[in-house]
């Protein structure tokens, strides 16, 4: 059926509140506006970030809300203004979106467009209006993905369009998990060959980061995890050693400098505890070890560390999207996935219907799943 300048009725995964489980609910869906897209979801993931929003532990969320950001699908149609995108063609939602005007986008060291969440408000679209609407009150965008929902409204600066040959059910991991996990390793840190790295965390993002580790010829990688059900995924990706914090009566760092004898070249953060921010980066060796932060801390988390960590001339960087200027690179990370360049099979550890994302999350929450991916 052409639905093109209509409003349709579908399902979508609401958070009224937060701390509530999430409601399927029928909502309607209002025609793309100026420069923005009406995309058919046909596969989403589910990644901490929307735990955090779930669970109140993000800036600047308003309620409620259709979350998700990790998704896959295909334009049903486009607004006045759209040139570079028509129905039918596969696409992936960006929660980094790439305008390609402003001056971090024309600068050539950074991904993070002036238009992101952490800049600008997405709960509406760049008119402040929404395209989402149930049981007659507004509902807000997420990040202006909104995955969670069988249809969504997106602009066109946050749409990558893919290979029409990428199966769907992978190509959502390119909306959020692999690219910040692999690009942490070969963008921001820029590992080198025959190095060590530690990446503490062994979900999708940090098993990306290990993907990154060993294309970059890293010749020791330790994982690091609480869940050691996770090792085995982890050596398969191309880690050397993989350690248990709770099988230690010492702290880890002091475990990993043990281990390398004066530390690691790089390490990776990709859980979002501020303990674990420091420790990734003491267990960097003291004259020029790089620990990236790419895990999102919840709202109103500090950090306090000794000084004198990075006064000898370790290095401590953030890392969003893994370095990548989305719009221009995640069609480019598709196709060499296409060309197997990477693996990507062992990511995914659960695939569920659409209708059953509350027990996503509670595998998220238990730490029993690496990546749940949902299928509408």
């Amino acid at each position: 059926m052409d639905y093109t300048g209509k409003m349709i009725k579908c399902r979508a995964a609401v958070a009224w509140g937060t701390n509530q489980p999430l409601s399927i609910e029928e909502v309607e869906v209002q025609p793309p506006g100026f420069r923005e897209v009406r995309i058919k979801m046909v596969a989403t993931g589910i990644c901490r970030t929307d735990d955090h929003a779930l669970h109140g532990d993000m800036k600047n969320i308003d309620y409620p809300v259709i979350l998700g950001h990790e998704g896959a699908g295909i334009v049903e149609s486009v607004g006045e203004g759209v040139t570079d995108l028509n129905p039918g063609d596969k696409v992936i939602p960006l929660c980094i979106p790439q305008c390609g005007q402003c001056c971090s986008c024309l600068n050539p060291h950074t991904n993070c467009c002036l238009k992101t969440h952490i800049n600008e408000s997405q709960n509406v679209m760049p008119d402040k209006t929404t395209r989402f609407s149930c049981k007659g009150k507004v509902v807000y965008h997420f990040l202006w993905t909104s995955t969670f929902s069988e249809y969504t409204v997106v602009p066109v600066d946050a749409v990558a369009k893919i290979d029409d040959k990428t199966p769907m059910e992978k190509a959502c991991l390119f909306g959020c998990g692999f690219p910040t996990g692999y690009g942490a390793a070969v963008n921001t840190a820029k590992v080198e060959p025959g190095t060590t790295c530690a990446v503490f965390g062994l979900g999708a993002i940090g098993l990306s980061a290990i993907i990154g580790c060993k294309v970059s010829g890293a010749s020791r990688i330790i994982a690091i995890d609480i869940n050691s059900s996770k090792f085995e995924k982890a050596k398969l990706f191309g880690a050397t050693d993989c350690i248990n914090p709770n099988d230690f009566s010492k702290p880890i760092q002091e475990v990993i400098i043990e281990m390398t004898g004066h530390g690691v070249h790089y390490s990776f953060e990709c859980i979002g505890s501020t303990d674990t921010m420091k420790s990734a980066l003491e267990c960097t060796q003291l004259g020029y070890g790089t620990s990236v932060i790419i895990g999102g801390a919840p709202a109103n988390a500090h950090i306090t560390f000794d000084p004198y960590l990075l006064f000898t001339g370790r290095t401590w960087k953030g890392c969003i999207f893994g370095g990548w200027k989305s719009k221009e690179c995640v069609p480019k990370l598709v196709s060499d996935y296409l060309a197997n360049k990477f693996n990507l099979d062992g990511l995914v550890s659960h695939t569920l219907p659409f209708n059953r994302i509350n027990e996503g999350f509670e595998l998220l929450e238990s730490g029993k799943s690496i990546r749940t991916i949902l299928l509408f």
